[in-house]
């Protein structure tokens, strides 16, 4: 396939120089018209779209038959399990499927893998789902990726879910793309906000790119079933009033015994250490560059076990070595909603904000007035985050004790 300018037809206008995201397209200024580098152009099609007067072609594009996805219905959630309890994450994505079903006009449905899971599926209507594919068997206690890939892959040919939804936790974004390969579909990774086009009925799934400087909208058009990861913490979880009656199916015919034995598990061993839980977490104490040296920021953890809260840090602090990459809020770390969010000398960068910006409440310092932060904070302290700390560490504690709103 070839793109082509024509000449008499070309007006000027530069809108596909704007377009062209490969810098194909450059302007002749003797003739007052575009042209495009064969070299550098990729035949994307972006071109074409941007032409206000039609003057480019595709030469050689073959006519693709319209699909018919009309028997692609429902959004399903992929659920994960740790022993018999499911994670928050999975709650978070099934009351975002029924936000997102309201408006399509059609159901939840759970996919629930594991091993004595049955009695926990139960209460998964609250959250929005109105039924569950159940598939309760020895072989799925301990995750193992051929065998969930599988047993997923037959669920989505039988009853052909129109978008599936991943936690992008370490299971979800080792399944996620596995099953999108067998089934041959799209598959959008660490997605922080889902909404449902209104034109067209699909599923927008945006996430951060080029590290987090700008935000990204993906829509999958040509393939079914939509599929994306999201990233714990990043939707609310909400209980239904009115809970819809659930539907448990349970399924037993799937097999899987031709990979159970590629991989076996010897033995599980839990590390014993002190876990981050951000996501979790009800208070969280950030701290940013503006504490000025890793011995300073150390200090917030003393202020962390006043509290009962978790240290977190911006992306510069995570760069200079002050704090592990685990305990990094924003758009390339976590995404936070504890009901209090301390910001300790951090400036606000939209890329930190868009990872605590639904925190119930925000406490900003620093020393710098015009702070971005400060638009974000429901309480700001400017001056020395040096200075305040230590009367942080004398009044909160107080505050937290007698149950204080702050």
């Amino acid at each position: 396939m070839k793109v082509v300018i024509r000449k008499d037809d070309c007006i000027g206008c530069k809108k596909c120089i704007a377009h062209c995201p490969y810098s194909a397209i450059e302007f002749d200024t003797e003739s007052g018209k575009a042209f495009i580098k064969e070299e550098l152009c990729t035949t994307c099609g972006a071109c074409v779209e941007s032409c206000p007067v039609k003057a480019i072609d595709e030469i050689g594009a073959k006519n693709v038959e319209k699909k018919d996805f009309s028997d692609f219905k429902d959004i399903w959630v992929v659920a994960e399990f740790e022993e018999d309890k499911i994670k928050n994450v999975s709650l978070e994505l099934i009351s975002t499927a029924r936000r997102l079903a309201d408006k399509k006009g059609c159901d939840v449905f759970v996919a629930a893998l594991g091993a004595g899971i049955k009695n926990t599926v139960n209460s998964l209507s609250k959250y929005g789902a109105n039924g569950v594919y159940l598939v309760d068997m020895d072989d799925l206690k301990d995750y193992q990726t051929l065998t969930y890939t599988q047993v997923l892959v037959e669920l989505f040919k039988r009853h052909k879910p129109n978008m599936v939804l991943f936690g992008a936790t370490h299971q979800g974004r080792d399944l996620a793309p596995r099953v999108a390969n067998k089934i041959q579909t799209g598959l959008t990774a660490d997605c922080t906000m889902l909404e449902i086009e209104e034109e067209t009925g699909l599923l927008m799934q945006t996430r951060p790119a080029f590290g987090g400087n700008i935000m990204a909208t993906i829509l999958c058009p040509d393939h079914r079933p939509q599929m994306a990861t999201v990233r714990p913490g990043v939707m609310p979880m909400c209980e239904m009033e009115t809970p819809a009656k659930l539907e448990v199916k349970e399924i037993k015919d799937i097999d899987v015994s031709a990979y159970k034995n590629i991989v076996k598990i010897l033995e599980s061993v839990k590390e014993i250490k002190h876990t981050v839980n951000l996501e979790d977490a009800k208070v969280i104490i950030a701290g940013g560059r503006g504490m000025g040296t890793k011995e300073n920021f150390e200090k917030l953890y003393k202020l962390a076990d006043k509290l009962g809260a978790e240290v977190a840090a911006s992306r510069a602090v995570i760069e200079d070595g002050w704090c592990p990459l685990e305990r990094q809020v924003g758009q390339t770390g976590k995404t936070v909603r504890p009901e209090l969010y301390l910001a300790l000398g951090i400036s606000g960068a939209i890329q930190h904000v868009a990872g605590m910006e639904n925190s119930s409440y925000i406490i900003a310092v620093n020393k710098d007035v015009s702070a971005p932060i400060f638009n974000f904070a429901d309480l700001g302290v400017v001056g020395d985050v040096n200075k305040i700390l230590p009367l942080l560490e004398e009044e909160l504690p107080k505050l937290m004790e007698k149950g204080s709103e702050l």
